[in-house]
């Protein structure tokens, strides 16, 4: 890997690191994995209250010689920030707090990238390490309906703000995967309607379904909260539709790059602070 680890702002006292230990791994669909992870570790986790909670992992460089037990700030601190571990975003899927476990959802692309292969081939007992959580979205209840919008990377947040609904809440998911075994249960209210979009082997991030979808979508009346999140150049065109077109004012839309074809997180989260990489 040639990429330079990201740069932070946050702290130990902002963002707590946690260590857990792997308890199991769930084949959720061809290209997702689920992490299930707790252990004694779990006890300094500082759960939020919001549903997009994520956390970053860490994974050290090979090569490099970490002080053990690994310490991310006192790395920070003290090794110079080539040898940083490289971080990679994740959204908590759930979190049960009384049984001491979490669960977080990977996007498997073969050998590609680096978490990836990583939850592909972690066993009971592997250690991870991460920071945070981070998180700023929950449902608006004052809202009259709800509308999502992301390609699979964003499929664990927004299944999760989906759950978090109340049992009368209205809206419209528009989730892009590759195919039908790439479709996961769930669990919506009634009133929200979950509208699959098949790229059908078209590369994630090449594809003009999930815009489309959502341009042309027939949209219910009233105010909407819009919870729209993916690759980069996905929400740039979503981003001219819900402000130029819609007219919707910035408080009723979450909306963010989780990704950018052809980038690594490290580089990605550089260029995210440069004209070229805001949305």
């Amino acid at each position: 890997m040639t990429s330079i680890p990201a740069t932070t702002s946050a702290s130990r006292k902002s963002r707590p690191q946690t260590a857990l230990t792997v308890l199991r791994r769930e084949q959720l669909s061809p290209h997702m994995v689920r992490i299930v992870a707790g252990g004694p570790g779990f006890d300094s986790y500082v759960n939020n209250d919001f549903v997009d909670r994520y956390v970053k992992i860490a994974f050290p460089q090979p090569g490099v010689d970490y002080p053990e037990p690994l310490d991310l700030w006192t790395v920070r601190e003290t090794m110079p920030r080539e040898q940083w571990p490289h971080t990679r975003t994740y959204t908590v899927r759930w979190v049960d707090v009384p049984a001491g476990e979490l669960a977080i959802d990977f996007v498997i692309h073969g050998d590609e990238g680096l978490a990836g292969p990583w939850a592909a081939s972690a066993r009971p007992g592997d250690s991870i390490v991460f920071t945070g959580p981070g998180g700023g979205y929950n449902p608006d209840p004052a809202a009259d309906w709800h509308l999502f919008a992301g390609d699979e990377s964003a499929l664990p947040a927004i299944s999760a703000a989906i759950e978090s609904l109340p049992q009368h809440a209205r809206g419209l998911a528009f989730l892009e995967v590759d195919s039908d075994a790439d479709i996961q249960p769930v669990a919506a209210p009634a009133g929200v309607e979950l509208r699959w979009l098949l790229r059908g082997g078209v590369p994630a991030g090449d594809s003009d379904m999930l815009v489309n979808a959502v341009r042309d979508a027939e949209w219910p009346e009233g105010r909407v909260q819009v919870f729209a999140h993916g690759e980069r150049g996905y929400m740039k065109s979503l981003r001219e539709i819900f402000y130029a077109h819609r007219g919707l004012d910035r408080g009723q839309v979450s909306l963010s790059g989780y990704w950018a074809r052809g980038r690594v997180e490290d580089d990605f989260q550089a260029e995210k602070k440069l004209p070229i990489g805001k949305i």
